[in-house]
């Protein structure tokens, strides 16, 4: 039997590659989630143009990816976030400062790279984010 497991949880969209939502380590403790975009259930990109509607549905996304996996918010070990414009990381940190009091139990929140990189594997996509997490008390 593998000791690794990959997952994509029926409730999170389709995955945009050759990839899996979730990789899980077994017998173990953490999530290596691949990175979300903004993309709905069925595959379509949400929010075109709008930072604010793509950062929304990633962590839609996310939230959905984890729950899928037995996980959430709290059990996030570190997050890495890839943005395509330099202008978006203020928008990025005041979505993030009203969005993670909601989703974490603070007032201490993961540990965050943040990296600008020259595209994300379709040009309509504005930001990407990935996890690790530990294993939730749900897990299937």
């Amino acid at each position: 039997m593998s000791r690794v497991e990959y997952l994509n949880p029926p409730a999170t969209p389709p995955a945009q590659g050759l990839y899996s939502h979730v990789g899980r380590v077994s017998p173990g403790s953490l999530l290596f989630v691949a990175g979300q975009l903004s993309i709905d259930g069925s595959g379509a990109v949400v929010g075109r143009h709008d930072f604010a509607a793509q950062f929304r549905q990633v962590f839609d996304n996310l939230g959905a990816v984890l729950a899928g996996a037995g996980s959430g918010f709290d059990d996030v070990v570190r997050f890495t976030t890839y943005l395509v414009h330099a202008q978006d990381i203020e928008p990025f940190m005041t979505l993030r400062a009203e969005l993670f009091p909601r989703i974490f139990r603070g007032p201490l929140y993961p540990p965050n790279t943040l990296l600008v990189v020259d595209r994300l594997v379709k040009e309509d996509f504005l930001i990407e984010v990935e996890a690790i997490a530990a294993t939730g008390s749900r897990a299937p």
